[in-house]
């Protein structure tokens, strides 16, 4: 099963990382920081789970080519899509300061 998907619905990574926890707020109530602490950790595992990969196929010689290159295309996906996050934010907050009260 992927990570985004739980019973076959593409889910938000605030809503992912509760189902996975058991959710301890109630549903919809999650902070920002939260959220961004999640989704970090978790892009932070797909980075080591592809090291991992990636070690076996050299070190070990006992991994697949295949997965490791699947495990590696999905870290640095995630990764790009975690910097693009970040560069709104960023944007976001240079444009709030700008602002004139």
């Amino acid at each position: 099963m992927n990570d985004l998907t739980i019973q076959g619905k593409l889910t938000p990574p605030s809503t992912l990382s509760e189902t996975k926890t058991g959710g301890g707020k109630s549903e919809g109530t999650s902070s920002f920081s939260d959220v961004l602490k999640n989704t970090i950790n978790d892009i932070n595992k797909l980075q080591n789970d592809a090291d991992s990969a990636i070690s076996k196929v050299q070190v070990h010689d006992t991994g697949s080519i295949h997965e490791a290159m699947i495990a590696l295309e999905k870290a640095s996906i995630s990764f790009q899509t975690m910097m693009q996050v970040r560069n709104k934010i960023i944007d976001a907050y240079q444009e709030v300061m700008r602002m004139q009260v």
